[in-house]
């Protein structure tokens, strides 16, 4: 039966994620910025929250555990273990290779530093989903706090050989501002120009732009695309190391005023 994928907005711009097991009826929530907000959608589907799976450990991603194991006690607190330390409440730590059940199905647990040093991505592969929080967004990636920019470059690097098809939940709504920042990087790439006329017409109506997929973001993020001609020219960076260029390209995003 697979599984079934609700998201909607928590806080300002964070993604709130209920990941249902459909055979079990069991529900994961992919991290906790909002309890309240959580707790109000599981109310709306008629759901019960029997895990919550951290991707790290940034408080707009955890403030919400304790509030909501206090209304579903029974829920596990499943994360990171490299960051065990720093995620109050964290009942199972989790790295590379770990299999997390949700119910019957299972997400493979893949680290991916860069964004933090203990980040992990949630792959339900026989679903063909991702729960990547805060390492990739559609047409961007998240900033390097606490690693080396190659240790990113490489952790993105290894999301891109999933397969195509995967389709991919981020921890955020930044897909339109990544587009214009994006346009400034690549401004001649066709499927690029089209998502972002895309991604303005989903935000005018008041939608998400989210989930997306692999191959769009190969084709139209250019943090994905750091070994392309083209890119590569606009920066300045012609046959450069696309490490460099990566690292270029990050720190202009950090100071890139949308």
């Amino acid at each position: 039966m697979g599984v079934e994928v609700r998201q909607f907005i928590c806080l300002t711009d964070n993604f709130g994620l209920l990941v249902h097991d459909q055979e079990t009826g069991a529900v994961a929530s992919i991290d906790a910025p909002d309890a309240d907000a959580i707790a109000a959608e599981l109310r709306r589907l008629g759901w019960r929250l029997t895990d919550i799976l951290i991707t790290h450990h940034h408080m707009d991603h955890i403030q919400g555990v304790a509030g909501l194991k206090a209304l579903y006690p029974q829920a596990r607190v499943v994360g990171p273990r490299r960051d065990e330390r720093r995620i109050p409440g964290l009942e199972l730590g989790v790295g590379e290779g770990d299999i997390v059940r949700v119910g019957n199905t299972s997400a493979r647990v893949i680290e991916a530093p860069g964004h933090t040093t203990g980040h992990i991505l949630y792959h339900f592969e026989d679903d063909d989903i991702l729960f990547v929080g805060d390492v990739l967004f559609s047409l961007g990636c998240g900033r390097v706090f606490e690693t080396s920019m190659e240790v990113m470059y490489d952790s993105l690097a290894r999301i891109a050989q999933l397969p195509q098809e995967t389709q991919v939940y981020c921890g955020h709504e930044y897909t339109q501002a990544n587009a214009r920042f994006a346009l400034t990087v690549d401004p001649r790439n066709p499927l690029l120009l089209e998502r972002a006329r895309e991604v303005d017409a989903l935000r005018a109506a008041g939608q998400a732009t989210l989930p997306t997929t692999i191959a769009l973001e190969l084709a139209t993020n250019p943090f994905l695309r750091t070994e392309d001609i083209e890119v590569q020219k606009t920066l300045g960076l012609y046959n450069a190391d696309p490490v460099l260029v990566f690292a270029d390209m990050r720190e202009r995003k950090n100071g890139f005023k949308s």
